[in-house]
């Protein structure tokens, strides 16, 4: 009667959805494409895709990466005990669990316009790539915000069939965003990985992590205050714009901080 239950609950770790944070800073980009390409009014249909088609993606790239890592992560403080790290749940069980996830996506790209259902197929070999990445890239993040930046992309598109120049000034700002936080999440296993034997900005950037850190989220704030002047943007962008100075203050605060998230 409790193999089930713990069963399942090993599944919604793989997933990462006991820590949905993880899918909100996803969310949260591909949301500001919809709100600002529908110029604040977007259509609440859309809306629901999106919030469903982030939470399967990021579920499947979860499982994707466990795979890749699941010899690396027994050995990295922060990731021991995710349940494919853990044994608690089997390759085959976690294979089976992200072709699921991964058919829900894919499923879901058929009630999208065919430009944006090939935005979606094109972003799939980056989200297979990037728990490769570590391995032999200086800079495996990199790879990781570029996967990031196609939330910028699907979610404009799918308002409007198409991207424009302030669809590619959110996508840089979404990309040094992602650069800023998930090194963030390096500094915490930049003792590990160096051990271990994998790449990561932390070890790239070494002392100046922490201004790299700052640097990503200045440039970040630069994007956001550009496309604010933007005809058509300044509105939405206000409050966007107020987002982003709190998460600079939080991210200063967590480079200082040895308690990180999981």
């Amino acid at each position: 009667m409790t193999i089930w239950p713990a069963r399942w609950d090993s599944i919604i770790r793989l997933l990462r959805w006991h820590k949905p944070a993880g899918r909100l800073i996803l969310l949260v980009p591909a949301l500001w494409a919809v709100v600002l390409a529908s110029r604040g009014n977007p259509d609440w249909g859309l809306v629901v895709l999106v919030v469903v088609g982030a939470f399967t993606t990021s579920a499947a790239g979860c499982v994707v990466n466990d795979l890749w890592d699941r010899d690396i992560d027994p050995l990295v403080e922060r990731t021991k005990t995710r349940p494919l790290a853990s044994r608690e749940v089997t390759v085959t069980v976690a294979v089976m669990v992200g072709l699921v996830a991964l058919g829900c996506a894919w499923g879901l790209t058929f009630f999208l316009n065919p430009f944006t259902f090939w935005l979606c197929v094109a972003a799939v070999p980056l989200i297979g790539f990037y728990p490769a990445a570590k391995r032999f890239f200086p800079v495996p993040q990199l790879v990781l915000s570029l996967c990031w930046g196609f939330a910028v992309l699907i979610g404009w598109a799918a308002v409007t069939g198409g991207l424009t120049m302030v669809t590619g000034g959110l996508w840089g700002a979404t990309v040094l965003w992602t650069m800023g936080f998930d090194t963030v999440y390096a500094l915490a296993d930049r003792e590990d990985d160096l051990r271990v034997g994998v790449r990561s900005s932390a070890i790239f950037f070494g002392q100046y992590a922490v201004l790299a850190v700052g640097g990503f989220f200045f440039g970040d704030g630069s994007f956001i205050a550009g496309l604010g002047a933007t005809d058509g943007t300044r509105d939405g962008l206000l409050s966007v714009s107020r987002l982003g100075s709190r998460l600079v203050g939080l991210a200063i605060l967590a480079t200082q901080s040895t308690q990180t998230p999981g």
